[in-house]
């Protein structure tokens, strides 16, 4: 099922993700990226840190971020998760495919979501 239909022209939609990188709203990233509905930033060297997902907290409007990992999921460190949920930020890892889909229904849907997406290598 094709859902860019249903998204709200000028939102930021994950079109495809690979080893090689991922394609949003037409624009190629090679990197790991931080994915907003309005905006899209390389996520330099995809580091999981409360420095590393800056971004995200300054966003504001953040309320779940999901993490691709990858073609693996890995726990987030306890000491990140407690610091992004005191600014109202709820995580949810898992692997990259999944992160790409589950964002791309959440933002069709309107909600306050963002991705941390690292490569699937």
């Amino acid at each position: 099922m094709d859902l860019t239909p249903l998204v709200k022209p000028g939102l930021q939609v994950v079109e495809r993700y690979g080893p090689g990188g991922f394609r949003v709203a037409g624009t190629i990233y090679k990197t790991p990226i931080l994915v907003f509905p309005e905006r899209t930033l390389e996520w330099p060297g995809g580091v999981l840190s409360e420095a590393g997902l800056a971004a995200i907290v300054e966003d504001g409007a953040v309320e779940l971020l999901l993490l691709g990992f990858g073609r693996r999921v890995a726990p987030v460190p306890a000491a990140l998760r407690q610091a992004l949920k005191g600014h109202g930020i709820a995580v949810e890892p898992m692997d990259t495919g999944a992160a790409c889909r589950t964002y791309n229904v959440l933002v069709a849907e309107d909600r306050r979501v963002a991705a941390a997406l690292l490569p699937p290598v």
